[in-house]
């Protein structure tokens, strides 16, 4: 009975143990659900949408300009921030709020990436901290779920504008 009862909890500690690893490998590699929150990227996203992030964009550094991304915080690592790429390495960009009368530009170093909010008078980002290391991309938000009338894919960017062309 003790043999028994012993089989059935290694067997059930095996089961987790595998459904776990596959449970790690496609959150990791695949993809997962986030719930987004603060005004930075209104009105793309609202506080509390829930969206769904695929990570193999990043894998195969397929990460393009006007995509919105998860990204580590350049300022806290524990926590996750959602913002639009407004340019990759080698980019010129604009650096300067859009209340600036003075415009100032710069070049993304290689291996970065120029991220921004969409509510750019509400956003801490590229603006603040500088252009962020590709490595601290998680995923690519590709579909928001919630709410149901607002399902599908992103809209394009409110900055368009920002986006520059040299």
């Amino acid at each position: 009975m003790l043999r028994d009862a012993l089989g059935r909890a290694c067997r059930f500690l095996g089961y987790t143990v595998q459904y776990g690893c596959i449970a790690h490998c496609a959150f990791e590699y695949l993809g997962g659900i986030v719930v987004c929150s603060g005004p930075s990227m209104e009105p793309t996203i609202q506080n509390s949408d829930i969206v769904f992030s695929e990570n193999l964009s990043r894998h195969f550094y397929c990460i393009r300009k006007g995509d919105i991304v998860i990204v580590k915080s350049p300022n806290d690592p524990k926590s996750n921030i959602c913002k639009r790429v407004i340019g990759l390495e080698g980019d010129k960009v604009c650096t300067s709020n859009p209340s600036d009368f003075l415009k100032s530009h710069s070049y993304v170093p290689k291996g970065h990436v120029w991220l921004e909010g969409d509510n750019l008078r509400n956003s801490t980002d590229s603006r603040c901290y500088g252009p962020v290391p590709y490595g601290l991309i998680r995923g690519r938000i590709c579909l928001k779920l919630w709410p149901l009338n607002d399902f599908g894919f992103l809209r394009a960017s409110p900055n368009g504008h920002r986006f520059l062309d040299d």
